[in-house]
C-alpha cells in the first residue's frame, strides 16, 4: 500500500478523510500547520504549511491528498507551493480537491481552483481531480437563526443544488487515494438528489416544527446581509455571487458519479439538517 499524506488533516473535510481512510485499513499521514491539533488523530503527523511548502515535510509519500486551502488570500499560490513541494519530495500522484464543474463553473470561487487544475496539469505528475459539488453542511451553520427569524435568506431563486455530506466527499477521497488506477481521473461529485432554497426552508420547518421559509434577494442585498452579519466583505461577496450562480445551475449535477465512486447512495441533505438540528 502506497504512502498516502493529506494536507488541512486538522480541518473538517481532512478529519473524516484521514478517518475513511483509516477504516479501509489505511494509515495515512496528517499534515497541519499545527501538528499539535492533529494529535487525537491517531496517525503520524508532521508539521506543513501552504505558504511556505517543505517538501522534506513530502519524504517517502507517494500519494499526496492536495485538500483546498481555507485561506483565500492566494489560495492558487499556496497550491503552487504544494505542488512544488510535491514534486521536488518525488511525490507520484496529487488527489486534488476542486470545485465541480471546474474551468466551466462561473462561480467566483471556481477561480482558485481553475487556476490549481493548470498548475497540476503543468506539474508532470499523475493526478486524480474531484470536483467536489457543494457541502450540505454549508447551510447547518445558519439553522438556529432561520428558525429563529422563520426564514432562510440567500440568492438562488428556483436554482438547484445537488449537495451531499462531508463524509460522502471524505469517502470519495479515501477510495481514489488508494486506488493507482484512479490516476488521470476527473470526476464530477455532487449529491444523488438536488435541492431548492424552497426545499431546505420546508425540511428545516418539518425538523424544527416551526414555519421556515425561503427568502431569494438579489445578490447585492444578500451580499450587503452578509456583511451585516459579520462575514468579511469579499467572503460575502463570493457567497452571494455562488448563490446567484446556483439559480443558474451551477451547483447541480445529477451524474450520480459521487454514489457509484463510494459505492453507497449519498447522504440525503434532510438527514445532515436532521443531524445538525
Amino acid at each position: 500500500m502506497s504512502k498516502i499524506a493529506i494536507t488541512g488533516a486538522t480541518g473538517q473535510l481532512g478529519r473524516l478523510a484521514v478517518a475513511a481512510l483509516k477504516d479501509r485499513g489505511a494509515t495515512p499521514i496528517a499534515l497541519a500547520r499545527d501538528p499539535a491539533k492533529a494529535g487525537d488523530l491517531g496517525v503520524e503527523t508532521r508539521a506543513f504549511d501552504y505558504t511556505a511548502a517543505d517538501p522534506a515535510a513530502l519524504s517517502g509519500v507517494e500519494t499526496l491528498v492536495l485538500i483546498s486551502s481555507n485561506d483565500f488570500n492566494d489560495r492558487a499560490g499556496q497550491h503552487r507551493n504544494a505542488i512544488a513541494a510535491a514534486k521536488a519530495a518525488g511525490v507520484k500522484r496529487i488527489v486534488y480537491t476542486s470545485i465541480l464543474k471546474g474551468s466551466a463553473n462561473p462561480m467566483l470561487l471556481a477561480l482558485d481552483h481553475v487556476a490549481t487544475e493548470a498548475a497540476l496539469q503543468d506539474s508532470g505528475l499523475a493526478v486524480t481531480t474531484l470536483r467536489n459539488g457543494w457541502y450540505t453542511e454549508n447551510y447547518t451553520g445558519a439553522l438556529d437563526a432561520a428558525v429563529q427569524h422563520g426564514a432562510i435568506i440567500g440568492a438562488a431563486g428556483e436554482g438547484r443544488v445537488s449537495s451531499a455530506a462531508r463524509k460522502d466527499y471524505a469517502e470519495a477521497i479515501a477510495v481514489t487515494a488508494l486506488d493507482p488506477a484512479h490516476a488521470g481521473k476527473t470526476y464530477e461529485l455532487a449529491g444523488d438528489t438536488s435541492h431548492s432554497g424552497a426545499d431546505l426552508a420546508a425540511t428545516l420547518a418539518q425538523v424544527a416544527g416551526k414555519p421556515v421559509a425561503y427568502v431569494s434577494m438579489p445578490q447585492a442585498d444578500y451580499a450587503k446581509a452578509l456583511v451585516g452579519f459579520g462575514l468579511p466583505e469579499g467572503f460575502a461577496q463570493a457567497l452571494a455571487d455562488s448563490d446567484a450562480q446556483a439559480a443558474k445551475g451551477a451547483l447541480h449535477d445529477d451524474s450520480r458519479t459521487l454514489s457509484r465512486l463510494i459505492g453507497r447512495p449519498t447522504t440525503p441533505f434532510a438527514e445532515t439538517l436532521r443531524a445538525a438540528f
